[in-house]
């Protein structure tokens, strides 16, 4: 679903990403964690297009995302880690606004969007304008227009950021559901605990390169100890590359 070869992106002569390559297959959470400026972001914004990699390529279900963007887009949500809304339209709008970019017809916009807003518990106030939404209010919304698609890839920047316990629990259920019915999600956090809980497969990147990657209980094993959690596991990794440096 995902495949990254040789990626790397400059700024200046700083090098946020340097020679990531990596697969996500069809059915996984892959959760991609490291530490503030570990070029987490920069990577999430090299898969959606945002901004050009200074090398590499980028693939989406086979899809060159330098050479086909519209293209490899369409199969794509993102979630930022800043949620952005139109201040002047509603939550309803908003969606129904993103769902035609999708082409999707509006009797199939409508029944999806009544499901999913059931299940985020929004309907008291998804018809109000934007503008006065707090930030866990955007943030639900986003995932809204995120789902309603019914994307092949989603690729998620801190998912859980103003979320409300009840919200977590629903997003967790639905990325679970995303992925048993073939999707693929590329999840960036800081949560060690959210990554250990449901991601199939992690990856730990520090200064721009990729540490390791692998299932949570292979990376466990792989360390040559016995480690009782990815908080050790990822603070053993991260630590060892500071001592590098």
């Amino acid at each position: 679903m995902i495949e990254l070869k040789n990626l790397s992106r400059s700024f200046g002569k700083v090098k946020a990403v340097n020679n990531l390559n990596l697969v996500v297959s069809p059915g996984e959470l892959f959760a991609f964690l490291g530490p503030n400026g570990a070029g987490k972001t920069t990577t999430v914004k090299m898969i959606t297009g945002l901004i050009l990699p200074t090398e590499g390529e980028i693939y989406i279900k086979g899809i060159d995302i330098l050479k086909e963007p519209e293209k490899a887009k369409s199969v794509i949500a993102y979630i930022p880690d800043e949620p952005f809304l139109y201040p002047e339209l509603t939550g309803r709008e908003f969606i129904f606004f993103v769902s035609r970019l999708y082409e999707l017809e509006k009797k199939t916009i409508e029944e999806r969007m009544e499901r999913l807003l059931e299940e985020f518990g929004v309907e008291e106030w998804i018809d109000s304008p934007s503008s006065e939404y707090s930030h866990g209010m955007r943030q639900k919304v986003i995932f809204l227009q995120a789902l309603i698609h019914n994307p092949d890839v989603m690729v998620i920047d801190e998912p859980m950021v103003g979320l409300d316990p009840v919200s977590a629990r629903t997003v967790k259920k639905l990325l679970r559901e995303r992925v048993t019915g073939g999707a693929s999600v590329f999840m960036s956090t800081h949560s060690l605990s959210l990554a250990e809980e449901i991601s199939d497969r992690v990856g730990v990147i520090d200064k721009g390169v990729l540490l390791e990657t692998g299932k949570v209980s292979e990376l466990k094993k792989s360390m040559g100890a016995t480690y009782s959690s990815l908080e050790e596991v990822y603070f053993k990794l991260t630590e060892e590359e500071k001592s590098v440096v």
